[in-house]
């Protein structure tokens, strides 16, 4: 061992310092722009001196004109008749950052040249500062078309130059295309025929942020261009040949009738994600089917463009005049709650103004109560139980027993412990992540660990590099990229320079490569554009992994993500084959586990002054037996999700039998589990009546626990906490005054009623059975227990009614409200973060294709895998 050397790979890649880094490193590294439209014009506006940018790209690509005098503008169509200079205002940092990263480049032009004598060349489109800096130009000179791309290659003025055969321009509408992809190779198209190509080697990593845009000059104004432009697009990939020729078949309107769909969709965009997510917070609580106070439903378009108690809700001709901005303006509405901010209310406003566009047939305040739902956890820490898998799959190593005890806790958040947002870093972390790599390196054999990925055993620089590169694309789950090699080829360089061998540089890069970020996170492409993007097959084959078994993709998945062989039929049957794991099985545990938090079981602890008789054992009892009908109905019965309700049979343990009140198998050990059938015991049967859930309810058995969890983790209802001048503080059952009549006081409360309604009658069914899950006829007291109450859906105007704890049982697992909550909280589940409004239309088409195939666990599962929240990277949202 070499100490110095063992100091240095702990302080250079396990500081907090280094970590944050690194990890931001790697992000910019990966975050590449893969594809999409920058800049879109299409010159329609046909007044004052600006040109709108029609591709939402960016906010700041407004283009400026000079000298207004010197352009005729017509619909369709800029001719510049005199030198001036069209430019943004503010540099294009968007738009070379997004060219900068993906390192490709496509500049598409509808166009008419003047004549054939202007040189320079003259400017068509240009990234730059003056005649001698930028980024980029396309240009004229005289009967040739001219190409400029800065590279790290080629100096800041991007020359050589690629040109066109001369007599190539042509004095007509043309169709102009340059394009560059990221290994260098250019090229220049003219009405779908290739003109020119070449290669421009070099990477954009060296493209000024500081230089605006422009059309038809130069920014020095010494380089002016005379024309007509009827479309200029700007994107930061390179295009095919074929896209060429389909783009110059289409005709130069083409684009338009696209980006006149898009600018439709983002005005739905801007209801269905800004406006609705206003209503669906601050006015749905009050005026929904339910609640409709005033006689006032705002949740659906139907109700909401009628009239209510007072009038006309929204009125088409005069929108500012509608009762309902008279009321938000004036901040009589909410009420009893705090006004809308003036940010809020001009978001109305200008919804109002621009016709009201209402594109939902119902709102779904569930969908909006992350706000602006992240889309993508291009960066997220894996769990510990993730970790633990990820060691073992990459090195063959259990250090199970060690995670556990040294590495912190991951704790639950919006009811996962996978939720990207959650899986934070600290000092505890990046410690207890350098002593594993050491342990976990310890016991490996390092040299027939390093023989799978290189024969040779000399510490030379390509020796070592190619080792690297191939033992780090297993370990980091995908490729390397250079700075990652040549980071940790220093450790190896390190130990050559210290008198070590070959043995100890490999166990020293190992140890680095296990606690940096690009093992302990699953780090993702992330598109800068508006249009989402195909995940790498690397991305896929770990998405896949992760998501069925919890663990990193295998040899065999690994190699086709490799060869590029992730589609089609081989897609699928690695689907199946992933499915068909023992992992698969141990996963879909975990999910179970976390959705009804049966972790808190290990912590459960009733009052010994009313359970004087509680066993702690019967907690894990409780929550094995949860887990053993989950997998039981999923694994081996095949059924729906949502009959996990509605079985008529169950797990236990003697104590647990008897604990319940069945009959106990006198033939099983103390802590086997056998199966009971129930279907002749009318009070048990289905997972409402196992102790894990009842126990939600604490040692009163609260309605409201009990009530909130249905509603919450069942129905995916919405409440808001109470006011703070309401008295929460819980009332006690008493002789004469059950939990019940407690919260059938609380729902005729005017304050209280309108929100309590929609969950306690839930948990009125399950009253008959007390805080740790026994069932009983008669309370502490001796006050007789009902088991009759109502099931109000989300959405819904009427409850419906149920007898008794069976019939709220068999109404749920028939609810397709319910059914679709399952298949919510598993795709929560899958991707590792809350869903919000923009994920809501994935959802819905991946319940409606799993339950084609009865509503399965493998169903919902691949349904997910196939659908685009899996297969492409999805980028936030641009209103």
């Amino acid at each position: 061992m070499i100490p110095k050397l063992r100091l240095f790979v702990k302080t250079a890649f396990c500081s907090t310092a280094y970590l944050a880094l690194l990890l931001n490193i790697t992000l910019a590294e990966t975050a590449k722009s893969r594809t999409d439209l920058l800049a879109f014009y299409d010159f329609t506006e046909t007044e004052g001196n600006t040109i709108a940018d029609r591709s939402g790209f960016d906010d700041s690509s407004t283009l400026i004109i000079a000298d207004a005098q010197n352009v005729v503008r017509r619909p369709g169509s800029l001719q510049i008749v005199k030198p001036t200079l069209i430019a943004t205002k503010s540099p294009a940092k968007k738009i070379t950052a997004a060219i900068r990263d993906s390192g490709e480049i496509t500049i598409e032009a509808w166009l008419t040249p003047t004549d054939l004598i202007q040189s320079g060349p003259a400017r068509i489109v240009t990234l730059s500062a003056n005649s001698n800096t930028r980024n980029f130009t396309l240009g004229q000179d005289q009967s040739a078309f001219d190409a400029r791309f800065r590279t790290t290659k080629n100096g800041t003025n991007g020359v050589p130059s690629l040109a066109s055969p001369k007599n190539s321009v042509q004095l007509k509408l043309t169709h102009l295309v340059y394009t560059r992809t990221r290994n260098g190779k250019s090229r220049i198209f003219s009405d779908g025929e290739l003109l020119s190509e070449k290669d421009v080697s070099g990477e954009a990593s060296n493209w000024d942020d500081g230089y605006r845009l422009a059309l038809g000059n130069e920014l020095s104004q010494d380089r002016p261009w005379l024309g007509t432009l009827h479309t200029v697009a700007l994107y930061s990939r390179s295009w095919q040949v074929s896209e060429v020729k389909q783009a110059y078949s289409a005709g130069p309107t083409a684009k338009l009738d696209s980006l006149a769909k898009l600018e439709l969709a983002r005005s739905a965009q801007i209801f269905e994600s800004k406006v609705a997510a206003i209503l669906a917070d601050r006015c749905i609580e009050c005026h929904d089917a339910s609640n409709n106070k005033g006689g006032l439903d705002l949740s659906q378009r139907e109700t909401a463009f009628s009239k209510s108690e007072n009038g006309l809700i929204f009125n088409p001709e005069h929108p500012l005049q509608s009762m309902f901005w008279e009321m938000v303006e004036s901040d009589a509405m909410p009420l009893d709650r705090k006004p809308l901010s003036n940010e809020e209310k001009q978001i109305l406003k200008d919804w109002l103004k621009s016709g009201g566009q209402w594109t939902l047939q119902r709102i779904d305040p569930a969908n909006y109560l992350h706000g602006d739902s992240i889309l993508n956890s291009s960066a997220r820490r894996l769990t510990v139980a993730e970790y633990i898998a990820s060691v073992r799959v990459a090195t063959g190593v259990d250090i199970e027993r060690e995670a556990l005890q040294i590495l912190p806790k991951d704790f639950r958040a919006d009811g996962f412990s996978n939720t990207s947002y959650n899986l934070n870093v600290d000092l505890g972390h990046v410690e207890a992540y350098a002593l594993l790599a050491e342990k976990i390196v310890d016991q490996m054999d390092v040299l027939k660990f390093a023989e799978r990925f290189s024969k040779a055993r000399l510490l030379t620089d390509d020796s070592m590099r190619g080792l690297i590169e191939k033992m780090g694309q297993w370990i980091y789950r995908g490729p390397l990229v250079e700075h990652e090699i040549a980071s940790l080829r220093g450790i190896s360089t390190t130990v050559a320079s210290a008198g070590g061998n070959f043995e100890e540089a490999v166990r020293y890069v190992l140890q680095a490569m296990l606690q940096s970020p690009r093992f302990l996170y699953r780090i993702e492409s992330q598109p800068s554009g508006s249009t989402p993007v195909e995940v790498s097959p690397y991305e896929l084959a770990s998405r896949m992994s992760y998501i069925v078994w919890g663990a990193p993709p295998d040899q065999e998945l690994f190699r086709l993500a490799q060869q590029g062989k992730l589609q089609g039929e081989v897609f699928d049957a690695q689907i199946n084959r992933l499915l068909q794991h023992p992992l698969a099985k141990q996963h879909s545990a975990d999910f179970v586990t976390d959705w009804l938090n049966l972790n808190r079981l290990k912590h459960l602890s009733p009052s010994p002054s009313l359970y004087a008789n509680w066993d702690p054992t019967l907690a894990q009892d409780m929550r094995q037996e949860t887990i053993m009908c989950w997998q039981e109905l999923i694994w081996n019965e095949h059924r729906s999700l949502s009959d996990f309700l509605n079985l008529s049979y169950t797990f236990a343990t003697p104590r647990l039998a008897q604990h319940y009140g069945l009959q106990p198998n006198t033939n099983s050990e103390e802590n086997e589990f056998v199966r009971y059938d129930l279907s002749q015991i009318p009070s048990r049967g289905g997972v409402l009546t196992h102790g894990s859930l009842l126990t939600v309810g604490g040692d009163q058995a609260s309605m409201v626990a009990r009530g909130l969890f249905l509603m919450h983790d069942l129905l995916r209802g919405v409440v808001k906490d109470p006011p703070p001048c309401v008295d929460t503080t819980p009332v006690p059952a008493r002789s004469g005054l059950t939990q019940r009549d407690i919260a059938e006081s609380r729902m005729a409360n005017n304050s209280c009623g309108g929100c309590h309604i929609k969950f306690e009658p839930l948990a009125f069914g399950l009253e008959q059975f007390n805080g740790i899950g026994q069932y009983q006829t008669k309370d502490a007291f001796g006050n007789s227990l009902r088991e009759d109450g109502s099931i109000l859906v989300p959405g819904t105007a009427k409850p419906v009614s149920y007898r008794n704890s069976s019939e709220l049982s068999r109404l749920l697992s028939q609810s397709e409200r319910v059914q679709q909550t399952i298949t919510w909280k598993l795709t929560q589940f899958a991707l590792g973060r809350p869903l919000g409004a923009n994920d809501a239309g994935a959802v819905e088409r991946i319940h409606a294709t799993a339950q084609k195939q009865s509503g399965t666990y493998e169903a919902v599962l691949t349904a997910i895998l196939k659908s685009d929240l899996v297969l492409k990277s999805m980028p936030e949202p641009k209103l």
